[in-house]
C-alpha cells in the first residue's frame, strides 16, 4: 500500500502540489525556447530542494508544475527557489527579454498552490467519519 511514499525516521509522506506562475504584468514574453530554459532551471531547483518536476508546461504568459516534494520543505520556501533560480537564468540566457518592464521582475509577486492527492476529499471525509474508538 505505502510503496511509491517517502519514508523518514519518524514518518511516511505523499506530498504533491500543483503550482502555476505568471509572467510579471502576464507580459507573454515566454517562446518554446524561453520555456524550455524555464522548465530546465525548474527541474534544476526542484532537485536541489529535493523535490520531483512531475510535469510542467506553459505557455507565453504562464507555467503549470506538477512537484512531488518532502515534509521539510514549505511550498512558500519552494516557490521562492523555483521563481529565484528561473527568473536568473532567463535574465542571464535573454537579456533582453525585460526590456519595457518597471521591475526588472520575471515572474509575478503571486502564485497559485493547490494540494493534489490520489483520494478526493469526499473519500477522506468518509474515511475519517468511519473510524472508532475501540
Amino acid at each position: 500500500m505505502f510503496d511509491d511514499y517517502e519514508r523518514a525516521r519518524h514518518s511516511v509522506t505523499k506530498l504533491h502540489v500543483h503550482l502555476i506562475f505568471t509572467t510579471k504584468y502576464r507580459r507573454k514574453v515566454m517562446t518554446p525556447e524561453v520555456l524550455e530554459s524555464v522548465l530546465a532551471a525548474l527541474k534544476i531547483a526542484a532537485a536541489d530542494l529535493g523535490c520531483i518536476l512531475l510535469e510542467a508546461n506553459g505557455e507565453a504568459d504562464h507555467v503549470h508544475l506538477l512537484v512531488s516534494y518532502p515534509p521539510k520543505v514549505s511550498i512558500s520556501e519552494m516557490v521562492n527557489r523555483f521563481k529565484t533560480r528561473s527568473s536568473r537564468k532567463i535574465r542571464e540566457e535573454y537579456p533582453g527579454i525585460l526590456d519595457g518592464g518597471k521591475t526588472g521582475l520575471f515572474w509575478s509577486r503571486s502564485y497559485f498552490a493547490c494540494s493534489v492527492g490520489g483520494a478526493s476529499l469526499e473519500v477522506l471525509k468518509k474515511y475519517i467519519e468511519n473510524q472508532t474508538t475501540d
